[in-house]
């Protein structure tokens, strides 16, 4: 039971990435201790009759996202971005931590129109982000709470850079009952307006949902499975909407593996059901230092 509840956590929400062994109580780093976290995401994508102004929106963890913004598009298109994720979380009580991560990302796209083929791609700086995670309540007769909030110190758009625009407030409720985790993450991420270029812009607000389940098969080995669905609206550049708000549900698979106390290995693999087309996989290594 100790594992399962890392696992389950590092796949379905943003509280988790969680060592081995793990108790309730080990939810948040111990105080005084350093976690350091590395993950890396890659999503594909093909799209038919895409519009001009869809973004591009690649899930870096389990309540963390990129969203590339595009007002170029062609009747046909595929791409593939890869996200690397470096992060520290920090102890500060035995309820709560603060953590820190920066992403860097390497995205190519082919497109196909009327007016011919093209190809782009780029290699940058993504983002950087800071926040808290706080325990209000443990698992006992009733579901144990967590609770998160983040806010984005640096982000790159496709000309300039802004800083404090963005933030993210989420929730995660869970209930263990052995070998099985229930759990439901909740999260809303809401941006203000930026400049880009000489354009003001300001990214489409994103609401996530995401139900899941982790079974233990034994003291190393957890799988997990889960729905997430998530609402994103449409961005704006000066004060205009550009396209539609967007939905999606999505299948979450995912294993983890304890390579040894405080050094945990886990993949989740995010399959489109509705709303858009493509996948991605994520792999996540967190270890205590």
């Amino acid at each position: 039971m100790r594992f399962i509840l890392g696992v389950l956590l590092v796949s379905l929400s943003h509280l988790a990435w969680a060592d081995l062994p793990l108790t309730v109580e080990d939810l948040i780093t111990d105080k005084g201790k350093l976690k350091l976290e590395a993950s890396l995401s890659y999503a594909n994508a093909d799209r038919h009759g895409i519009s001009a102004t869809d973004p591009v929106t690649i899930q870096t963890g389990p309540a963390s996202f990129i969203t590339l913004p595009t007002r170029i598009g062609e009747s046909v298109g595929n791409s593939d971005t890869t996200v690397a994720t470096l992060g520290l979380r920090y102890g500060l009580t035995a309820k709560a931590e603060i953590y820190a991560r920066l992403s860097g990302l390497a995205s190519s796209q082919r497109s196909s129109g009327l007016d011919g083929s093209r190809t782009s791609s780029e290699s940058r700086f993504a983002d950087a982000w800071a926040g808290v995670n706080y325990q209000f309540k443990q698992d006992n007769d009733t579901p144990a709470v967590l609770g998160f909030a983040e806010i984005a110190l640096h982000e790159k758009h496709r000309v300039s850079s802004s800083s404090f625009k963005s933030a993210m407030l989420g929730l995660t409720i869970y209930k263990a009952i052995d070998p099985v985790v229930f759990s439901l993450t909740s999260a809303y991420r809401f941006n203000h307006e930026r400049a880009d270029g000489a354009q003001h812009y300001q990214p489409g607000s994103l609401l996530l949902l995401s139900p899941g389940l982790a079974f233990a098969i034994n003291d190393r080995v957890t799988t997990t499975t889960g729905v997430q669905w998530t609402r994103h609206a449409a961005d704006r550049f000066d004060g205009q909407a550009q396209g539609i708000a967007r939905t999606a549900t999505d299948l979450l698979l995912g294993v983890g593996y304890g390579l040894a106390k405080g050094n945990t290995l886990s993949t989740t693999l995010k399959l489109n059901t509705s709303g858009r087309d493509g996948a991605e996989i994520r792999v996540n290594w967190l270890y205590m230092l």
